[in-house]
């Protein structure tokens, strides 16, 4: 199955409408071609979509594509991009919005953990959290506060905090299968049942897993822990002024990792990360040139403050804790870079300067350096901020004042997010074969590194292009392709992907593929629910 018939169609949209209500399903040119919009350079169109508002409205209308043949797609806000959007990875698909679905059920003060449905933002949750004064944190990833929770934890996604892995944070799910069942994960399926959400493998098979980076049903409620706001709070700001310093880096860093010393998930990035943040490439300086010169490049890094490597991460506990792994991370910086600390107070006072030195007319590197610190900061803290959504916006020729869905601007975007291990070795290996492919297409090459674990890096290397120009869409597409192969080839396969990729994560016959298409044909023998998404569609 494939585009549906247009009889077959009708006859869904009717039922569904019956099912769900009238309001609940679109089918009108102007809804499909939102729904259409991708950041990458092309993408399925839907055939219509659907916004149910409870988990037996999902039952129901799974029900009714099963009998019509018609494949469904859920989406949680539609906020993935580089990673496939919002759209379907066939065409005719029925986009299945659980936006309307935005309940926070519950929220656990003592045992620190809530339980949310898929269109929970991470603004929403932040605020209910601090409007309540649960004294509790959420992870927040970099993708600002109108994304799903529930949908990145889906998709293996990567925050900032100790819990900056949310697969890892997950406990307890709710699920619609193909047929209309309602699965729950756990001991979720036990009546009255009261470790649900606080001991995640239940007795018996784990299955939670199976349902992330799958197409075998839809979650539609998730239970995630949350983090007790720490006694004392210190942010660090490090540096390192040369590229080969980073391999010495990751040597330093990683027993800090290791140990527990360090227990966020680090963000590195190279200066290209600093320099996109503002979202406007220099073309006046090039002379309309991409990628950027060297000496344009460095000339931003004077003016700017970015060093060949800046990271951020924080420490948290006790004021000894804190204290002690203050001093751990000083020594482990001797020689390879610089690292400064700060907190709400030391964070104020350097805004407080910044101000003054603008109300007197000195333009200073400051300002840059202190806009980066303040969001990475509120990162840190469990806050979702839009700024870092600027730098998806870099290579547009008219990019927006104020960061905002880049969707809306034009902004062509992939990512190719790789994992090694923490080695510097593996690092510089996975640099040295991104870096010249993504230049020799006419790129910069903006990657940032991450210590997501105690023992794995994660490598993002971001394409960014403008949409409105089909020769950079060509470009950007080979750029992705010719990447992503080799890095496989390589031995670092990436760590979840958009839907140009996911054939290429099969192209190789294995045991761990004909199990997963083994499981869906078992649990969606017609094979409705996002056909193609990671797994292959069924014959």
């Amino acid at each position: 199955m494939s585009i549906p018939a247009a009889p077959a169609l009708a006859a869904a949209l009717e039922a569904w409408r019956a099912a769900l209500g009238a309001d609940a399903v679109a089918a009108d040119p102007a809804t499909i071609d939102r729904y259409a919009r991708t950041t990458q350079t092309g993408a399925p169109r839907p055939s219509c979509v659907l916004y149910p508002t409870s988990t037996e409205k999902v039952q129901a209308l799974v029900r009714i594509a099963s009998d019509h043949g018609i494949v469904v797609y859920p989406i949680s806000c539609g906020k993935n991009w580089g990673y496939g959007d919002a759209c379907a990875a066939v065409e005719g698909a029925a986009i299945v919005d659980l936006g309307r679905m935005n309940r926070i059920l519950e929220v656990h003060s003592d045992l620190a953990y809530c339980v949310v449905e898929p269109g929970v933002t991470q603004g929403q949750l932040h605020a209910h959290l601090r409007d309540t004064k649960s004294g509790l944190w959420v992870d927040a990833t970099a993708a600002g506060p109108d994304s799903s929770i529930l949908g990145n934890t889906a998709d293996r996604g990567i925050g900032h905090t100790r819990h900056g892995d949310h697969f890892r944070t997950c406990c307890g799910m709710e699920i619609v299968l193909a047929d209309g069942r309602v699965l729950k994960t756990g001991y979720g399926h036990f009546p009255g049942a009261h470790a649900t959400h606080v001991y995640p493998y239940g007795v018996g098979p784990y299955m939670d897993g199976l349902f992330t980076q799958s197409n075998y049903g839809i979650i539609t409620k998730l239970g995630l822990w949350l983090i007790p706001e720490p006694e004392d709070f210190a942010f660090f700001y490090l540096q390192a002024r040369e590229f080969e310093d980073f391999a010495p880096l990751i040597e330093r860093l990683r027993p800090l990792r290791l140990d527990g010393t360090l227990a966020t998930a680090v963000h590195i990035g190279n200066d290209f990360r600093v320099l996109a943040g503002t979202g406007k490439y220099p073309w006046d300086l090039t002379g309309g040139v991409a990628p950027l010169p060297p000496q344009v490049r460095k000339h931003l890094r004077d003016i700017s403050g970015a060093q060949a490597w800046q990271g951020s991460g924080s420490i948290c506990g006790t004021r000894a804790q804190v204290r002690a792994g203050k001093q751990a991370l000083k020594r482990a910086m001797r020689g390879v870079g610089t690292v400064r600390f700060l907190n709400d107070r030391t964070l104020a006072r350097l805004e407080t300067l910044h101000a003054l030195l603008s109300r007197i007319g000195q333009k200073h590197r400051l300002e840059r350096m202190v806009k980066i610190i303040r969001t990475n900061f509120e990162l840190l803290k469990g806050v979702p901020v839009r700024q870092p959504l600027m730098g998806a916006y870099w290579r547009l020729r008219k990019p927006p004042e104020e960061p905002g869905d880049p969707l809306d601007a034009g902004v062509g975007l992939y990512w190719v997010s790789v994992v090694m291990p923490m080695r510097g070795v593996d690092a510089l290996r996975v640099l040295n074969i991104a870096r010249p492919i993504i230049e020799a297409h006419g790129f910069d090459h903006d990657v940032s590194m991450i210590l997501v674990n105690e023992r794995a890096l994660v490598s993002t290397n971001i394409i960014a292009f403008d949409k409105r120009l089909p020769d950079e869409c060509a470009k950007a597409s080979e750029c992705y392709d010719k990447l992503f192969e080799t890095l496989l080839k390589a031995g670092y396969p990436v760590y979840r992907s958009g839907p140009q990729g996911m054939a290429k994560l099969r192209a190789h016959d294995s045991v761990f593929w004909d199990v997963a298409t083994d499981i869906k044909r078992a649990l969606d023998p017609k094979d409705i629910i996002a056909r193609g998404r990671y797994i292959a569609p069924l014959e």
